[in-house]
């Protein structure tokens, strides 16, 4: 018997400077998932790397959408440094982590159960915000 995996969780991780605002990271996120004809609707949750767990524009944004925002620490990050599309030695001198988004898509992938998953959309990026969308698709043809 097959398994039929109908709805797949999709797990969007977001980097961003301080300060930047709520309507930045949605247009962003907008952007890129309609580039891959996906729907905002579709996303499980939310992610980013706990240096940012009262950065205003996140909360707002978590808030807007009515998603579970999660927070990952620098060392819970860096064990997805092989998975990255792009590692960045900025981003691991303010951070401690090579890639704030990828890494915490598939951090938060990996907690909400993904076996199976990957980097569906790599990193996006705006002046002050990078987008990352990490999928448990195991049916993907």
């Amino acid at each position: 018997m097959t398994r039929q995996h109908s709805v797949p969780t999709l797990a969007v991780g977001l980097g961003c400077q301080r300060g930047c605002p709520a309507s930045l990271l949605l247009e962003l996120i907008e952007q890129a998932l309609q580039d891959h004809g996906l729907a905002i609707e579709a996303i499980t949750a939310l992610a980013s790397i706990d240096l940012k767990h009262s950065e205003p524009g996140l909360l707002a944004l978590a808030e807007h959408l009515g998603l579970p925002l999660v927070f990952f620490s620098a060392a819970e990050l860096s064990g997805f440094d092989a998975q990255l599309s792009h590692r960045s030695a900025i981003a691991f001198a303010h951070t401690g982590c090579y890639g704030v988004a990828e890494s915490s898509a598939l951090a938060l992938l990996q907690r909400l159960g993904g076996r199976h998953g990957e980097l569906l959309i790599t990193r996006h990026k705006n002046q002050l915000a990078t987008f990352a969308l990490a999928g448990d698709v195991p049916n993907r043809r």
